[in-house]
């Protein structure tokens, strides 16, 4: 927001709420939101977008990881919005397979992969589902742990150990996505390694991410405020799909899980962390 002229306290002000990963405080939240009466509401991803869109048809809204808007019944089209919906999807068609690719690269032979999923979120569904395509086409196990909430990945984790998998992939999801340093710690005292979509994962001690820049599609996101803010109504600004995708190792947690990343995979990295 700084980049367009606004000043936190000044001439804008934020009111966060947060649900922390839990799902059913985002109808109250948002009600709260609503009662400010706010020039725009930012719903971080799907969920946030959908209970912000029940408790208000006129504020507009924008989200900086909206996924299956269309089908949520948040847009009319992702070209045109035409409600008071609008933002940036981070969901990318045939990433999910890439990354089960990627895992299959850093444990050669694995047959037996698991997911780590959050199937609330409206993003998860997607992956889970190329993943599985992705699995058969492959001949391998797909093993899926679901953690609704945050107090479930610990039991996610153990689900997966027992089933004795090679290699997992986490999906995609907010709720997933704040609980990245008790991930990076239960897949390292497990042993596990793990394929990520988002690089904030690796920077706290994952193994492997490739997706977008979420941090590039919130900022993005100011964009849309600062259109909104100038007068834009958010039905005429058509959701964007991020461009470029990136790919980054961690070597020191490979090192500590006693992998060796392949020669031709770390000449490819966008950022390694050694």
């Amino acid at each position: 927001m700084r980049d367009f002229g606004y000043t936190d306290g000044d001439n804008f002000e934020f009111a966060p709420r947060f649900a922390d990963g839990y799902i059913e405080r985002l109808p109250m939240l948002a009600q709260e939101l609503v009662q400010l009466r706010p020039s725009v509401i930012l719903a971080p991803a799907s969920g946030p977008a959908v209970a912000a869109k029940r408790a208000t048809a006129t504020i507009p809204i924008v989200s900086p990881a909206l996924a299956d808007a269309v089908h949520l019944g948040l847009v009319a089209s992702v070209s045109r919005p035409g409600g008071n919906v609008t933002g940036i999807t981070p969901y990318v068609e045939g990433l999910p397979a890439k990354q089960m690719e990627l895992a299959r690269e850093v444990v050669p032979g694995a047959a037996r992969i698991g997911v780590l999923a959050n199937l609330s979120d409206p993003k998860a569904p997607p992956q889970l589902q190329e993943l599985e395509a992705a699995g058969r086409e492959l001949g391998v196990t797909v093993v899926v742990a679901d953690a609704p909430t945050p107090d479930d990945v610990d039991r996610a984790f153990r689900t997966l150990a027992d089933h004795r998998i090679d290699v997992m992939v986490v999906l995609q999801t907010s709720m997933l996505l704040s609980e990245r340093q008790r991930i990076a710690s239960l897949a390292a005292t497990t042993r596990l390694p793990a394929i990520y979509g988002y690089r904030e994962h690796v920077d706290d001690g994952g193994l492997i991410s490739y997706g977008v820049d979420l941090r590039a599609c919130f900022r993005r996101a100011a964009y849309y405020v600062h259109k909104i803010l100038n007068g834009v109504a958010p039905g005429d600004l058509p959701i964007e799909f991020p461009t470029r995708l990136e790919l980054v190792i961690n070597l020191k947690t490979a090192n500590a899980l006693g992998l060796t990343v392949p020669p031709t995979l770390l000449a490819l990295p966008d950022k390694v962390i050694e």
